[in-house]
């Protein structure tokens, strides 16, 4: 048996080590060439989104090769060129065909081929339970199951010795999470700072309720990534919102889908990866490709509560997002790439001023684990996609402002919550389970890794009056909760940073799937209301099934203002979005009466009598009634007499 020369992932740091039969210490980094390929000719781009997909693919295999032959490396050596070299070949063939492909529809891309060359980079080796030499939690060794209770049933996963987990890299698939990789919310400083507004920004918000993928909607596609390619993202998501969305879905296909929305005019997509504990649990897809095959393993966790908040800008009035625009927020990728991309945030319900980019939380009793997505709200006026699907939007800078040629629309902020326990690491996980979000094979489950997806499918006449809402500085739509400079609680963050929601919402039902009681009815916009404004230069709308980067609005005129950075309004609740949106701008007291509209209540007169004026109404019957009483005693009187 070979020595166990591991260092406990507890003790901080990403410990380098070597590899050897305690499992894989190490993973494979290849250049991310999507992140060259920033302008890619329309003809050209199906098949290089094709030939992107296949790049994933073949890192995927050779992850597992490496995984395969760190088993048998048991002196601590590996033959790094037996895993590399041919993924170098496969990558060449592969960069060739990219190139063939933008060069017949347009300029020729130059260096590309330098790109196929792949490292072996050394990486933390074990959870803390893994370093005696032992099996990880829900792993097994020589045939047997782990007695911890964590491990899979006797007829196994695909993911047992034989196939996907090898012991000393943590999880049950042997791929992550690891010790090192969690850290005590209550250690991290308070981190998030409120963004300033300025006069003219608009402070609304509008609130659309989805449910929480009660129904457990999963694939390992990705529309947006990978096009046409089954698998193309190589790890399961949640979807809420549109129910046509793998692979294959055409623009026809979303537009005419049913969706999870309480309003049925958002058929919009939102997805995410989804979260697991490593406990053993044989899931639907533990023989599958983006599955355990790939050591995406364990229980996948229904999130509690899900809050999807487009909000303002702190500068200034927001557009219009074109109908099917997509957008990214963070990257999948980021473990090996690096941070320029990343924009994971996780943190814990009552600590959600202090935020986690590279690590999962640790949440004390009581408290429930919380990732947030700030999305970007700079669109170039223009393409609702771009080759490389980042380059047409844009975050705020700090001070509020887009990039020069850049509009700002509504900023959606994602807040999904899960009611998981923080995991045993002093154990590895046996007492307590891990938690991990999937990812490729090849990023270990790492938490910078944190993305989220989202296509526009709004109805355009519920987009207006999304855009309404927010530059009138009203709280609108399912479950909607006053928004930044409305007298509520503003969250915390700068620039496009996600921050804390406010808590303790009195209408809030977390974990209520707002699919229960769906309505038809849009919002109504109330009688007196302002005008929905359409701000200086609003892109035009096309017909709803546009061409990529031939679907354009109107390009000439940027927006009136630059805009700005993110500050969540706050966490919405699973009310129907069918309810009417009291219109109000003005003092505090009509927020408030915006606030209670939103949510379907009454509107409650604030004061007494003499101040609300309600009490005008009153004099005329208490007068009638006094004459009434005078003419009952005359009559009483006058009877008395005839007698």
């Amino acid at each position: 048996m070979a020595v166990n020369v591991f260092a406990s992932a507890t003790e901080g740091g990403n410990t380098a080590a070597p590899l050897g039969s305690s499992g894989v210490a190490a993973t494979i980094d290849c250049p991310d060439l999507s992140e060259r390929l920033t302008t890619v000719p329309q003809a050209a781009r199906p098949e290089v989104d094709t030939e992107l997909a296949r790049l994933d693919q073949q890192i995927a295999t050779a992850y597992g090769q490496l995984q395969e032959a760190a088993r048998g490396a048991d002196d601590g050596e590996l033959d790094e060129a037996a895993v590399l070299d041919p993924l170098e070949r496969e990558r060449a063939a592969t960069i060739e065909r990219i190139v063939a492909a933008v060069d017949k529809a347009g300029d020729r891309p130059e260096g590309l081929d330098a790109e196929a060359a792949c490292a072996l980079r050394r990486t933390e080796a074990t959870t803390a339970g893994a370093e005696s030499g032992g099996p990880e939690q829900g792993q097994r060794q020589d045939g047997k199951e782990q007695e911890a209770g964590n491990g899979d049933d006797a007829d196994g996963t695909g993911q047992d010795a034989g196939g996907q987990r090898p012991p000393g890299n943590g999880g049950q698939a042997g791929n992550g999470p690891v010790a090192g990789d969690y850290a005590a919310i209550e250690s991290v400083r308070p981190n998030a700072v409120e963004a300033p507004r300025r006069d003219g920004a608009s402070n609304g918000s509008f609130a659309t309720s989805c449910g929480v993928n009660a129904e457990g909607l999963f694939n390992s596609d990705n529309l947006i990534a990978a096009p046409g390619v089954g698998n193309g993202a190589h790890h399961f998501h949640d979807y809420v919102g549109n129910q046509d969305n793998d692979a294959f879905s055409s623009d026809e296909d979303l537009a005419a889908a049913d969706t999870s929305c309480a309003d049925r005019g958002d058929k919009s997509s939102y997805y995410w990866p989804v979260l697991r504990l490593q406990n053993g649990t044989v899931e639907q897809d533990a023989q599958s490709p983006g599955g355990g095959i790939e050591g995406n393993a364990g229980e996948i966790v229904t999130p509690a509560e899900v809050t999807l908040t487009f909000e303002g800008n702190e500068r200034g009035k927001v557009t219009e997002m074109p109908r099917l625009l997509r957008i990214i927020t963070g990257d999948a990728k980021a473990f090996v790439n690096g941070d320029a991309n990343a924009n994971a945030s996780w943190s814990c319900t009552g600590f959600e001023d202090r935020q986690l980019k590279d690590k999962y939380p640790l949440c004390p009793s009581g408290s429930d684990v919380v990732r947030t997505f700030t999305f970007q709200s700079c669109w170039d006026g223009r393409n609702i996609d771009s080759a490389n699907h980042r380059t047409h939007v844009a975050f705020a800078a700090a001070d509020g402002s887009c990039p020069d040629g850049f509009r700002p629309v509504p900023r959606l902020v994602q807040r999904i919550v899960y009611d998981v326990d923080a995991p045993s690491l002093q154990d590895g996980g046996k007492t307590v389970p891990l938690f991990a979000v999937d990812s490729f094979p090849e990023q270990l489950h790492k938490p910078v890794t944190d993305h989220s997806d989202f296509i526009n499918v709004f109805d355009e006449d519920l987009m207006r009056e999304m855009v309404d809402c927010i530059n009138t500085g009203r709280a609108c739509g399912a479950g909607a909760s006053p928004g930044p400079g409305q007298g509520g609680d503003p969250g915390e963050g700068a620039g496009e940073a996600p921050q804390e929601q406010p808590t303790g919402d009195p209408g809030a039902n977390p974990g209520e799937d707002a699919t229960d009681e769906p309505t038809e009815k849009p919002i109504e916009e109330p009688t007196g209301a302002a005008p929905t404004e359409e701000p200086t230069g609003a892109p035009q709308q096309g017909s709803g099934t546009p061409e990529d980067d031939a679907r354009q609005t109107d390009p000439a005129s940027p927006s009136a203002e630059p805009r700005a950075a993110t500050t969540p309004a706050g966490a919405a609740d699973d009310r129907s979005a069918a309810e009417a949106v009291p219109g109000a701008e003005g003092d505090a007291g009509a927020r408030e009466d915006v606030a209670a509209g939103a949510a379907g209540e009454p509107r409650v007169p604030q004061g007494g009598l003499a101040e609300t004026g309600s009490g005008l109404g009153l004099w005329p019957a208490a007068v009638g009634g006094v004459l009434f009483a005078g003419g009952c005693v005359l009559l009483v009187r006058s009877r008395r007499h005839a007698r």
